[in-house]
């Protein structure tokens, strides 16, 4: 049966293929479940606390802040090209093709980065559980060679399962992303109520940079804004699924918006409590253990390992959503015909109307750079940092254009959705919101690219991880090139459907 958000889909010169099945709460679960508090929360508060002390906090709001008024500007574009491949067609439409294609590749390879992150997150977490997850060696610090080789192969048997339900149906991974964002939500909401109540301290000591800090106030700022960053990225994962959803025009932007609002103020509350209610600030345990060591003792071994079961839940839910975004992504420049082998990538199942494919791809590229973890231990944090910068550069290679649209009077503020509704805009505020979104993901960018050889080489010896980031960003946009210089001696020019289509 074809519907009206099939035709809206024709209009973009594409015909639908993936089933619309979601609702708006598959569509904030989609948001929800890439940002994953629990996930990234558990998995960098502790390098927060190692580089900023207690101060690290004061860098939650301040992302948040820069990440609504990104998260503003996606919402006005995901009403108004409600397709896969969000930020590759978005800045396709309004810049052009060949700029639009690298921010489709740095964003595809960012998310494959976000993947194996992710996964990796299980070492935080399920030795803590249960010490028979520690299937490499005894020390389950991720910081130790025998906690980054385990986080590498508990990280590659998750990858399984994920691959495993991208390829199965869509509803299926629907039903397990609502399920898995329920429970994570409501183990969140849990976990900072408990741990507030549980306080040892006032939040004054939030206003102190403690013993660990070691550039000053600023210098613990900067670094510790890299918990905060990780946390609140892939907002645009609800627009990613436009192609799924029903109502895309209505539904997508509002829960954009509502994903990455629920996840702040959560995340938030959890890193506060995580300060107040630890049993010391100076014993070196929540530098290297984190929130896995408040939980369990704090709490108790039972509350807190039912607690960490949950978490468990979250990053296995939160790997699914990352990958099935990388899919969505491959799928959507594969289908314009742009990506060796586009036509395989492009294929969708039309029992399942999921293209495997893709999943595939991502799920064994994630696990290759899993490998990593078995050379240094300081690649846990190098493909973490790496991810987060790929994301950021993608999405201002998406403000930066929207913003010269504006200024030129080319983006149109107009429109109704679905319901004949108008379509969410930011109205006059669109100029200085767009300009103050740009800023503020160019500075990120920078700051969490920066070689400091305090993070990323602190044993020294291994310059690549310092370098990892800048390295890494260099060769995916030499590759990148690369493609598309072959492409262009290959391939007879034909118009691509970013090309046919006006913005």
């Amino acid at each position: 049966m074809t519907t009206t958000d099939d035709h809206s889909l024709e209009e973009f010169g594409y015909r639908q293929e993936l089933h619309r099945s979601l609702g708006r709460y598959a569509s904030f679960a989609a948001g929800f479940s890439f940002i994953s508090v629990l996930t990234t929360v558990f998995q960098f508060f502790a390098f927060g606390y190692a580089f900023g002390g207690p101060v690290f906090l004061w860098a939650w709001p301040a992302v948040l802040l820069g990440q609504l008024l990104v998260a503003a500007c996606f919402a006005e574009l995901a009403a108004r090209y409600p397709i896969s491949g969000a930020i590759y067609q978005w800045s396709s439409r309004l810049s052009n093709p060949t700029f639009g294609w690298f921010a489709g590749w740095i964003m595809v390879i960012g998310q494959i980065v976000v993947v194996a992150a992710a996964a990796l997150a299980l070492q935080m977490v399920l030795p803590a559980l249960w010490s028979g997850f520690q299937l490499v060696g005894d020390d389950p610090a991720p910081t130790t060679p025998d906690g980054a080789a385990n986080a590498a192969v508990l990280g590659v048997l998750l990858l399984v399962l994920t691959t495993l339900v991208n390829i199965v149906d869509n509803r299926v991974m629907s039903v397990i992303n609502r399920v898995g964002v329920t429970a994570e939500i409501i183990g969140a909401v849990l976990i900072a109520v408990l741990l507030l109540t549980h306080a040892k301290r006032s939040p004054g000591i939030t206003l102190h940079t403690g013993t660990s800090a070691q550039s000053g106030l600023l210098g613990a700022l900067l670094v510790g804004s890299f918990t905060a960053a990780y946390v609140m990225i892939g907002f645009d994962s609800a627009g990613e699924m436009s192609e799924e959803t029903h109502n895309p025009r209505r539904t997508a932007p509002r829960t954009i918006l509502t994903a990455l609002g629920a996840a702040g103020l959560l995340g938030g509350l959890v890193v506060l409590g995580g300060l107040l209610a630890a049993p010391s600030l100076t014993d070196g345990h929540l530098a290297v253990d984190g929130l896995g060591y408040v939980l369990t003792s704090r709490l108790g071994d039972g509350v807190g390992r039912a607690l960490l079961a949950d978490v468990v839940v979250a990053i296995a839910v939160a790997t699914l959503a990352i990958q099935t975004a990388a899919c969505r992504m491959l799928f959507s420049m594969a289908r314009d015909g742009r990506l060796p082998f586009a036509r395989r990538l492009a294929r969708v199942n039309p029992r399942t109307g999921m293209p495997s494919a893709p999943a595939v791809v991502v799920g064994v590229l994630a696990a290759t750079l899993l490998l990593l973890n078995f050379a240094s231990p300081d690649a846990f944090l190098a493909i973490g940092t790496t991810c987060i910068v790929m994301l950021y550069l993608a999405y201002a290679m998406v403000t930066g254009p929207l913003l010269v649209r504006r200024l030129r009077g080319g983006f149109t503020t107009t429109g109704t959705d679905e319901t004949g509704a108008p379509l969410f805009s930011l109205g006059r505020w669109g100029v200085p919101v767009n300009a103050l979104a740009l800023v503020y993901g160019l500075a990120m960018t920078v700051n969490l690219a920066w070689p400091r050889a305090a993070v990323y080489d602190p044993a020294g010896g291994h310059w690549y991880f310092r370098w990892f980031t800048v390295l890494f960003l260099g060769a995916t946009v030499a590759l990148g090139a690369v493609h598309r210089a072959h492409r262009a001696r290959t391939t007879a020019p034909r118009p691509e459907a970013a090309e046919a289509v006006p913005a």
